[in-house]
């Protein structure tokens, strides 16, 4: 069983991912996450993607599927994998796509948290002030809203035309949330 969550920043989807591992027994695949392993473990597209992140530029699209095919090659990931925002463009979705039908696979739900923008805000507000990231700065964070705005939210078209997007709910409380997105999986 393959899953995409999709949402902007804030919509709660690395959360809602690791309850959603556990509970499936499933590796999580988050886009920074294996990029920093793939660096860490010094691969050589952890290399290229090193070198590209260091020159302050993204991490190309076809290095980006690379990671992502190679960590698909492990055993932990042979009988499915939760994306937690792995895919943001159109170019990504369709490299997915092939990835997954090489192993004679394909996108078994999409889950697209939808959530306010002023929720958001007020998430990652609270975030800050207790975890005091970064990247939860409001003018950073106005930033990735844009971004997710002119370029993941197309996928929800592209999706929703080749596999099918099931919204979640993503107001309320963690478990709350998690109970959504555990009802559409069994249903299914």
């Amino acid at each position: 069983m393959d899953i995409l969550l999709l949402g902007p920043p804030g919509a709660g989807k690395g959360t809602q991912g690791a309850i959603l591992a556990e509970s499936l027994g499933l590796p999580k695949f988050a886009t920074g996450d294996l990029l920093r392993d793939a660096v860490k473990h010094g691969t050589p597209l952890g290399l290229q993607a090193k070198a590209m992140m260091e020159a302050g530029h993204l991490v190309s699209d076809d290095l980006i599927l690379g990671v992502i095919r190679d960590e698909l090659a492990t055993p932990g990931a042979a009988n499915g994998v939760i994306f937690d925002g792995v895919v943001r463009t159109i170019p990504q979705a369709e490299g997915m796509a092939t990835l997954l039908a090489e192993r004679g696979r394909e996108m078994t739900y999409v889950l697209y948290f939808d959530i306010a923008d002023s929720v958001i805000l007020d998430r990652i507000a609270k975030r800050r002030g207790i975890e005091g990231r970064a990247d939860d700065d409001p003018n950073a964070v106005a930033t990735r809203l844009a971004a997710y705005r002119a370029q993941t939210a197309p996928l929800l078209t592209w999706y929703g035309e080749h596999c099918g997007v099931t919204t979640i709910d993503a107001v309320g409380s963690v478990d709350a949330v998690a109970e959504r997105v555990r009802a559409v999986v069994q249903a299914g």
